[in-house]
């Protein structure tokens, strides 16, 4: 399933997002025989920073990271991205800075090396300042236009779930001449504390990725795509190739992965891009706009919600033994066993909140008329 993205022809739509994992010319090949469409550089800064150690905490559902940039100097990159793409393949650069002249500088320098595109990153978790100008849509404008003035290749921005006006800065993007936007970076966070030593997991605040930012990630897309007409780049929590699915649908033409990879090694990228492909194979699609944006008819604001008549039906299949989930959390006390065992709810109770039949693993429960 094809994409054009920025202009840029992608085999599929996966991307493989700014990393440790990309952190040279060699890991970057490695990424792009993995399948993806496209690889992105870890985030490149005029000066390489040290590694903290420890660095990155898991709490078997999502990562804290306090790893920040590259620790390859500007000029080096000039022979990474060679080794790069010497299988072919794309390689976006990603750059980061705090001021427009020297923003422009690193761009002007990956796209002398031969980088295909360039990804702004405005913003990170773990400091302050950067975050300030990711929430100010003038700043970002300034940022985006003086790349966008001193280079040829395609311009992205990629944008923070913390910013609370996202189509505000993807519209000063658009109007700065930017190629598309990608959202969300990792959101700020404190993954844990333990609760012996009085210490948090990771000595400072950090970035937090994997599967549980998903839905903001989701809710961020729709919202910039449903604001502003601009190629979005869908990230948060992919770790299926449903999960890339449900950005398309909701209107992003490509999307990036990280945590995943982390977690799981490049051969899951390899999987995920192929049961991307089966799904796709067996549909008859064979581009993504044959489906993007699909979900977003069905995407109401709350004032358009009609309040229906809708309660919680029993299907005739049997429960998973000694499960009440369903009785145990329904806050109106509308459902409970009758004399024989059997599930059942009262209409004169149920007020149809749906949330028994999303815990009811048997999926014997569903809302209707």
């Amino acid at each position: 399933m094809k994409t054009n993205f920025l202009g840029l022809p992608l085999k599929n739509p996966v991307i493989i997002a700014a990393g440790p994992w990309n952190r040279d010319g060699e890991n970057i090949r490695k990424s792009l025989a993995s399948g993806a469409g496209a690889v992105i550089t870890e985030t490149i800064i005029s000066e390489p920073n040290l590694d903290a150690r420890p660095r990155i905490a898991y709490n078997g559902s999502g990562a804290q990271n306090i790893r920040l940039y590259s620790d390859v100097q500007i000029e080096g990159w000039e022979r990474e991205i060679e080794i790069a793409k010497q299988d072919g393949g794309l390689v976006i650069a990603s750059v980061s800075a705090h001021t427009p002249s020297e923003l422009a500088y690193l761009a002007v320098k990956m796209e002398k090396y031969g980088a295909d595109a360039i990804e702004l990153g405005l913003s990170t978790p773990m400091g302050g300042a950067l975050e300030v100008i990711a929430s100010d849509p003038e700043e970002v404008y300034n940022m985006t236009r003086c790349v966008v003035e001193n280079v040829k290749i395609p311009v992205i921005v990629k944008l923070s779930q913390n910013a609370s006006n996202l189509s505000t800065v993807a519209k000063a993007v658009k109007r700065a001449g930017g190629s598309g936007v990608s959202a969300i970076n990792a959101i700020r966070c404190i993954l844990g504390v333990d609760i012996e030593t009085n210490k948090p997991l990771l000595p400072t605040y950090g970035g937090y990725s994997g599967v549980p930012i998903k839905p903001l990630g989701l809710a961020s897309v729709a919202t910039i795509v449903q604001s502003v007409d601009i190629p979005v780049c869908g990230i948060g929590g992919i770790d299926s190739y449903e999960n890339v699915l449900e950005y398309i649908l909701l209107g992003a033409s490509a999307v990036q992965v990280g945590t995943s990879l982390l977690i799981n090694g490049r051969s899951h990228i390899t999987k995920i891009i192929h049961d991307l492909e089966r799904w796709a194979e067996e549909r008859g699609i064979t581009d993504v706009d044959d489906i993007k944006g699909k979900a977003l008819d069905n995407l109401k604001s709350f004032e358009e919600i009609k309040i229906e008549p809708l309660y919680s039906h029993v299907k005739d299949i049997d429960c998973i033994p000694g499960c009440n989930k369903c009785i145990n959390s329904c806050m109106y006390e509308a459902i409970y066993r009758n004399e024989d065992g059997e599930i059942v709810v009262d209409p004169n109770l149920c007020t149809g909140c749906g949330l028994c039949t999303f815990l009811c693993d048997a999926r014997k429960l569903y809302l209707g008329w």
